[in-house]
């Protein structure tokens, strides 16, 4: 976990050289850049996206486990533990780095054409060209199969038409992977958001996730030309993929924000005195401690064999949505449970707890509610598909 009071099991033993120092260097990153401001982020619900994406450009945390193209080729556990350290200052900073790399970047790198890579992907790496994904829409999240933005051939050019909702990155980016259906299935393309009939509105007014950057998209009549296509995404399969992709990241940004939390409540239960004592001191306080630090090692434990198994093995989709599952939820738990350990004080921006309890009220949804989660897992149990029942 990196906190040695934490790491009750020793698991931190299990980690190279080489991973331990990925988490330090982003840790030292978040430390100077994003702990000191993001509290003030989050109360003015304003992030500076293109800062961030340049420092972590330089730093390779930007699609940092794709290889080629500017990308650091990073293994799957050394990424992970960039999204824990990122996290555990704010979901939001590590939605900025996982849309940009394991969406964004993802799709072009996976299913885009040799002209696509080199026109958007070392940019992106560097920070200097910012992505976002376009795939949730207004009436169709959990349900994209069944998406209303369509495309259709014109001539030479594809025309697309449609809405996107809840885009992280949107507001700001340069590049969006549109997916839409187009006669024969499901398309994606690079759409350059300067082009004509593509518009964001910014999402305001949010409860959570306010140190991101949001936004719904509209496209009307937007003309691209048949190489914005990308050549190697047919049907559903490939949005689907780019999900499982970003939920990887999840299984460990999850625990970077309970981490936080729980090193928070610990240093405030040894501080605060009530009835003469420390509230650390007594037993209730001890006991949420416990059962909070048991589920914490546990969930690093889910994530670190997840991790090994995407380095060396296949990692299965019903795998990643029992990590995802798991931790997102036992995070929240941690969240909540620690904001009582505050009391009051839970309440309030000066502290951490309250922010990521909220900020995990959107990961809970995103890439796949708990209860897409559970089918997904139910129908691996079963062989029967619920989704339709």
């Amino acid at each position: 976990m990196g906190d040695a009071a934490l790491d009750l099991l020793d698991v931190d033993d299990l980690l190279s050289d080489e991973e331990r120092d990925v988490r330090a260097v982003t840790r030292r990153v978040v430390a100077d850049l994003v702990r000191p401001r993001v509290a003030d982020w989050y109360e003015r619900g304003a992030v500076p996206v293109r800062e961030l994406a340049l420092e972590f450009g330089k730093l390779g945390l930007l699609g940092m486990h794709l290889s080629g193209y500017g990308c650091a080729g990073a293994s799957a556990v050394q990424y992970g533990l960039a999204c824990l350290e990122l996290e555990a200052a704010d979901s939001g900073v590590r939605s900025l780095v996982s849309v940009q790399g394991s969406l964004a970047m993802y799709a072009i790198w996976k299913y885009g054409s040799e002209e696509q890579k080199q026109q958007w992907l070392p940019g992106m790496a560097a920070g200097e060209l910012i992505g976002c994904f376009g795939l949730t829409e207004p009436d169709h999240g959990s349900d994209p199969a069944n998406m209303s933005t369509r495309a259709r051939l014109s001539g030479s050019d594809w025309i697309l038409n449609g809405g996107k909702m809840w885009i992280t990155n949107a507001p700001v980016a340069e590049v969006a992977v549109i997916w839409a259906r187009a006669d024969e299935g499901v398309a994606g393309f690079a759409v350059p958001t300067s082009t004509s009939g593509f518009s964001v509105r910014e999402v305001k007014n949010k409860l959570s996730l306010r140190a991101s950057a949001t936004g719904e998209i509209t496209l009307d009549d937007v003309r691209v030309p048949v190489s914005a296509r990308l050549p190697a995404a047919r049907g559903l399969r490939a949005p689907l993929s780019c999900l499982t992709e970003a939920r990887f990241g999840i299984i460990w940004g999850a625990l970077g924000a309970a981490r936080d939390c729980l090193e928070t409540a610990i240093s405030y239960a040894l501080s605060r005195e009530q009835f003469g004592r420390p509230i650390a001191g007594f037993q209730l306080t001890q006991a949420k401690l416990a059962d909070m630090a048991v589920e914490l090692q546990k969930g690093y434990l889910l994530a670190l064999h997840l991790g090994r198994r995407r380095d060396t093995a296949e990692l299965r989709p019903e795998q990643v949505s029992i990590g995802k599952l798991n931790n997102v939820r036992e995070a929240l738990k941690i969240a909540r449970q620690c904001r009582t350990i505050l009391g009051a004080n839970g309440i309030s921006g000066e502290y951490p707890v309250l922010r990521h309890a909220n900020n995990l009220e959107s990961v809970l949804t995103y890439e796949g509610t708990s209860e897409v989660h559970q089918l997904v897992i139910g129908q691996k149990l079963t062989g029967l598909n619920a989704f339709s029942g």
